[in-house]
């Protein structure tokens, strides 16, 4: 099992943010994580990825506790994509690959993974929302990781950008990628997913 969830809450104060969520992921799977607005959503997404304490509830990745070395084998993307907009496409992969401690010549393959490859010298700027969000994909996939969390991947996006976003996802699902996609949208879970956990 790649990860389990066993009865994870948390509060605020007296405000109770995430309630007693258990699940599971297993290697190869694409999961959903669906919900509305507000319920909790992203802070189980900050809280199995360490960035966020728990109030109760445990969780585990790979088997073990989760700290920095479990954290460096999990690509993950914020809803907003943020980058340099003065710089190339290339050269914001290359500062993610120096705090990643990755070798530059993963950028040109994450690139081409993500059908960058062509507007790899444009500038972040003058990319469309659809395409901020690949790079942002691309970002994640520098490291290799055994799995990849995804939260609102799109949001903001009309129905061709979805497209593409769909079109890289269901490519990384084919090469047997773990996925852990956020969204508050059915009908995308239901078609890039293979589990849905309200």
């Amino acid at each position: 099992m790649l990860l389990d969830v066993s009865s994870l809450s948390k509060s605020y104060g007296q405000t109770l943010a995430v309630s007693d969520v258990s699940f599971s992921v297993d290697r190869g799977e694409v999961i959903a994580l669906i919900g509305a607005s507000g319920s909790g959503k992203t802070t189980t997404l900050g809280t199995i990825l360490n960035v966020i304490n728990q109030t109760s509830g445990t969780f585990e990745w790979f088997g073990q506790k989760g700290d920095q070395n479990t954290r460096k084998r999990i690509g993950a993307i914020l809803e907003h994509p943020i980058f340099y907009p003065y710089l190339t496409g290339v050269q914001n992969l290359k500062i993610v690959c120096d705090i990643k401690e990755v070798p530059y010549s993963r950028v040109e393959e994450v690139l081409k993974v993500v059908s960058l490859d062509e507007r790899k010298d444009s500038k972040f700027k003058t990319y469309s929302l659809g395409m901020k969000q690949r790079l942002s994909i691309a970002s994640a996939l520098l490291c290799d990781p055994e799995v990849m969390i995804l939260d609102e991947p799109t949001s903001s996006l009309d129905p061709e950008l979805v497209g593409e976003v769909l079109k890289v996802m269901q490519s990384l699902a084919e090469e047997g990628r773990t996925m852990i996609v956020v969204t508050h949208e059915m009908g995308f879970a239901k078609e890039v997913s293979s589990k849905v956990v309200f």
